[in-house]
């Protein structure tokens, strides 16, 4: 079985990747473990810690129509369609967004309806799709009403994927995450990026920076259940997703207070003192806009599970990817 992962040298793309090595096979359409044969990485730059004869680096455009006819083949049975442009850089840059967010999906669709080999997509989508005046915990039926570039992007994609999925070219997966948190490495554009930074820059020995309220609720998963998720995802037979491809995954409902009360209590007050709180208008409007919880009955149904609580997100993180000192 050969595999594509978009977005492959990113943070989940890689730790995707040494998941699917490590386990060495996925199921096929019949439900047949098949063994991975390939994994093609496609992404701007190439990843690194890789030294595995099963992987295949692709750097380059993922928009670019050459590009996806190279990658995308018959042979390619699963396809993790990761790659895309964070919500605060696709706020601020409308084209890149539009570009490497919305255009490169559809030729991504396209092109795997050209190979007419009915390919499985999972496609990464995000709370982003919602906005405006919603429920206190969205449902299943809550309509999407993005209130920024990059939701409006995601939202439209995803429909793109449940109707080519409908139409038989793709067996597509909507997998809606909940924000990321704690992810490793620096700080990016998007716009939840703090709420990993609030938690990895005071474990690291740094001060952080919070920029909405205190009472800001979110919703979030670890990597660890991210990544579980995406491979679950994949794996569920078509028939129990009924005509809906999307899934909204479990989280925890948080506020950023909780978090950092969370914080105190794993790694102690001095640690959690290094949190200051700084307003940003711009990244508070579009943090307040996404659900703080949404019901995620139909995904623990499948099968899929989330965190026990915050405080595991933070052991997790200080386990998988604090450097040793």
């Amino acid at each position: 079985m050969q595999v594509v992962i978009t977005g492959g040298a990113g943070f989940l793309g890689q730790r995707l990747a040494r998941s699917l090595l490590k386990q060495g096979s996925l199921p096929d359409r019949s439900g047949q473990l098949q063994t991975i044969s390939k994994i093609v990485l496609v992404d701007v730059v190439a990843a690194t810690g890789f030294d595995d004869a099963r992987i295949e680096q692709v750097t380059g455009d993922i928009s670019d129509s050459a590009l996806l006819e190279r990658v995308i083949t018959p042979q390619s049975a699963a396809i993790f369609h990761l790659a895309a442009i964070v919500s605060g850089q696709a706020e601020a840059d409308f084209d890149l967004g539009m570009r490497i967010n919305l255009d490169a999906s559809r030729l991504l669709l396209e092109r795997c309806r050209a190979c007419a080999h009915v390919p499985r997509v999972i496609f990464t989508s995000s709370v982003a799709v919602f906005g405006g005046v919603l429920p206190a915990v969205v449902q299943d039926h809550t309509a999407l009403n993005p209130q920024s570039s990059y939701g409006t992007q995601k939202a439209i994609a995803e429909l793109l994927l449940n109707d080519f999925s409908r139409k038989g070219f793709v067996d597509g997966r909507v997998l809606r995450l909940p924000t990321i948190s704690v992810r490793p490495g620096k700080p990016n554009q998007a716009a939840s990026s703090f709420a990993s930074g609030i938690m990895r820059e005071p474990l690291n020995g740094q001060p952080a920076i919070c920029p909405v309220a205190p009472d800001t609720r979110l919703w979030l998963l670890s990597p660890r259940k991210v990544i579980a998720s995406l491979i679950h995802g994949y794996a569920l037979a078509a028939e129990t997703l009924g005509k809906s491809r999307t899934i909204n995954l479990p989280g925890i409902s948080v506020t950023v207070a909780e978090m950092v009360a969370a914080l105190e209590r794993v790694a102690g007050k001095p640690v959690a003192a290094r949190v200051e709180w700084a307003h940003d208008p711009v990244i508070d409007r579009i943090i307040s806009s996404w659900p703080g919880a949404w019901d995620a009955s139909r995904a623990t149904a499948l099968g899929f599970v989330g965190d026990a609580n915050f405080d595991d997100i933070i052991r997790a993180y200080i386990e998988d990817d604090l450097p040793a000192v």
